[in-house]
This record gives structure tokens, C-alpha cells and sequence, in this order.
């Protein structure tokens, strides 16, 4: 019994020093006899692609939610023929000359089942053609709507079926810091996604748009992308991508996005009226400084100047005079320009509203009725 033992012992004892050395030399051999590798290499992505969706950090599902509904818009526009190209003698000098059409690149997002999709004006000026290609592989030709130069957008509608749609946020929830993704089809090169923070809030006076109240970011936004989708990390259009400050023509990581609140309200007004209607009260405003306090003789620090108004408008018949300082517009404080062209726009034309206003040392209350905006014109009172 006791040799059975010792035998026993010895055998354990050499299986345990194979097992070591089998271990620290040649590990491999275990994974493979106890299939440890598991996947081929062609499913290894997949499977990583299904981890980086639950970790903390990734942005592959907010992608996937919003990216079909974000289309690459390609325009033409055909160019005008030559006043003198007729003429034989420029056909003696030059020859026949054959202009090919213009082309045009960017990005849209549809925001309902029935085809309508929002991008900027700039995006489809002039264009006599448009088509959008879907990232299923789909490609259609576009309708202007109608569009919207004061804040640069524009309606498009697209005859298809079973349209993927994206959802629209909240984008005045936004705050600094906030990680959003911008979608779109950067020179070119087909759809891209890129990430970064909400860097400004509220950002204008950057001659643009006659309305300005951009969300800035630092997520790369290139030519190509404008009309794309801004998101925030769950999907949800939070602004439509329009512009960069760059000196180099690509991204810097200063990029410019219209609020998806703002360009809801011109969805609507557009798909409904065919265009977006405005208030208007027909004044010349100027950001209040320390000399025109001087010259008007006003001591409040807050609002906006008026320097001009117009005979006969609006503004005028309510009694606001150039020299006055206009505080609040319907009880919301004004105290910039651009916040006074805002307030002015939202309000309702021929509904009489409130102006607080400071004259001098007198603080009166004027009942304004506002008319509809005209179409913009350069230098256009507000």
C-alpha cells in the first residue's frame, strides 16, 4: 500500500511539473485544445463593436440611431450662357466652349415620415437640381419647399417610401460641456461622424445669418457638412450644422450649428404657409455704449439703442423715438441687439404687445403692434 502511494505521488508530482512547464512556455497550446480563441477574425469586430456599445464612453449606438436619417445633398446648377457667345468673332478667337454645370455638396436630415428634410439655404442656392442619397444605398430627387435665407435654411421634400426619420431634441436644454456628435458627408467623402463638446451657447454678432443664435462646437465640422446633423449622445438632433471659422478651409474646432428649436419653427412655418412669418416694428437698433448713454442722456447700463426709426412703421405709431432705449420686448429682457431682433421676430404680427422703454429719466410702457417682416433687404430696419 505504501509503494501504491509513492507511485501515486510521483505521478501527480511529474503531470504537475508538465502542467507548469506546458503553462510558461507554451500557452497557446492550451487555448487552442480548450478552444479559448472561440471566434474566427471576421467575427472578432462584431463581437468588440457589441462591447464598445456598453461601455462607457461610445458613441456607436447614438450613431447608429441617428445616422440613416442624415442625407448627402449633391446640387447642379447649369451655368448662363455668354452674352456674346454667339458673337462669330469670339468663336474665331476662342472656339466653342462648352460650360459644364455647376456642382454643389452637403448634408440634410429628415425630420418626418412624409420626406420633408431640413439643411441650409446656402446648401441649395440657386441650385436648378437636387438629388439625396440615402445611406441605404436610395437616391432621389429633391423639391425646394421653400426656404429661409434670414436664418439660413431650407425645406426639402423627397418622394420615398419608409423613410428613416431622426428624433428632434431639446436643444435649449443644451449647456456648455454637453458631448454631442456632428453627421454629415465631409468633402465628399461620404457619411462621417464625428464628436466633441457644445464649446458656446447663444453665439451671434458673426454676420452669418440676420438671425443668429448659434450653438458653437469643437466635433470637426468640414465643407460637405453643412445641413448635417449636430446630436447629443442618445441620437436626438440637437442643431443643423452651417458654418466654420477656419483659415485653412478645414476644420479648427470652431463650428457653428442653427438650434433645432429655431429650425423647428421654420419647418413649420414653411411646410404650413410656405414661408416663415416674423414681427417687425421697423427700428434701427444699436448696442447701448457709454458715449450714446452720454448722448441720449440715460443713465440704465442695460438694453438696446434706437438711432433710427422708420415713418410711418410700426414702431413709430406706438411713439418710440430714435434716443430711446428699449429694455424689455413682451417681459423679456433685451439687452443686445441681436436679442432685441429675436424677440422682435417671435412675436405675432398685429397682436399688440408691451416694449418697456427708457427716455431719458422716464421709463414708459409702450403698446407696439408689429407687422410681418418683409423679405430681407441690405441695411433692413428691424
Amino acid at each position: 500500500m505504501k509503494k501504491l502511494w509513492i507511485l501515486f505521488s510521483q505521478v501527480v508530482t511529474v503531470l504537475l511539473a508538465v502542467w507548469f512547464i506546458v503553462v510558461t512556455l507554451k500557452p497557446e497550446w492550451l487555448n487552442q485544445r480548450h478552444g479559448f480563441s472561440g471566434l474566427s477574425l471576421s467575427q472578432a469586430p462584431e463581437a468588440n463593436a457589441e462591447l464598445q456599445a456598453s461601455s462607457p464612453g461610445s458613441f456607436s449606438q447614438a450613431a447608429k440611431k441617428a445616422s440613416p436619417a442624415v442625407v448627402s445633398i449633391n446640387t447642379s446648377k447649369v451655368p448662363e450662357k455668354g452674352m456674346n457667345k454667339n458673337d462669330p468673332w469670339q468663336r474665331f478667337f476662342f472656339g466653342e466652349r462648352e460650360e459644364s454645370p455647376t456642382a454643389g455638396l452637403g448634408s440634410g436630415v429628415i425630420v418626418s415620415p412624409e420626406g420633408y428634410i431640413l439643411t441650409n439655404y446656402h446648401v441649395v442656392e440657386e441650385a436648378d437640381e437636387i438629388e439625396v442619397s440615402l445611406t441605404d444605398g436610395r437616391k432621389a430627387k429633391a423639391q425646394i419647399i421653400g426656404v429661409d435665407p434670414d436664418s439660413d435654411l431650407a425645406v426639402l421634400k423627397v418622394k420615398l417610401d419608409n423613410l428613416p426619420v431622426i428624433v428632434l431634441g431639446k436643444s435649449e436644454k443644451l449647456q456648455v460641456g454637453d458631448q454631442v456628435l456632428a453627421i454629415g458627408n465631409p468633402f465628399g467623402v461620404g457619411q462621417t461622424v464625428t464628436s466633441g463638446i457644445v464649446s458656446a451657447l447663444g453665439r451671434n454678432q458673426l454676420g452669418l445669418n440676420t438671425f443668429e443664435n448659434f450653438i458653437q462646437t469643437d466635433a470637426a465640422i468640414n465643407p460637405g457638412n453643412s445641413g448635417g446633423a449636430l446630436v447629443d449622445v442618445y441620437g436626438n438632433l440637437m442643431g443643423i450644422n452651417t458654418a466654420i471659422f477656419s483659415r485653412s478651409g478645414g476644420s479648427m474646432g470652431i463650428g457653428f450649428a442653427i438650434p433645432v428649436s429655431t429650425a423647428q419653427q421654420v419647418l413649420e412655418g414653411i411646410v404650413r404657409d410656405g414661408q416663415v412669418t416674423r414681427g417687425w416694428i421697423g427700428v434701427e437698433p444699436t448696442e447701448l455704449t457709454t458715449e450714446l448713454m452720454q448722448s441720449f442722456e440715460v443713465k440704465n447700463t442695460q438694453g438696446v439703442a434706437i438711432t433710427g426709426v422708420l415713418q410711418n412703421g410700426p414702431a413709430a405709431k406706438a411713439g418710440i423715438k430714435p434716443g430711446d432705449v428699449i429694455v424689455q420686448v413682451a417681459g423679456t429682457p433685451v439687452t443686445q441687439v441681436a436679442e432685441l431682433l429675436s424677440s422682435v421676430a417671435a412675436l405675432k404680427p398685429n397682436k399688440a404687445v408691451e416694449f418697456k422703454v427708457k427716455r431719458k429719466d422716464q421709463d414708459l410702457v409702450l403698446s407696439v403692434t408689429p407687422a410681418q417682416r418683409p423679405k430681407s433687404k441690405p441695411q433692413q430696419l428691424r
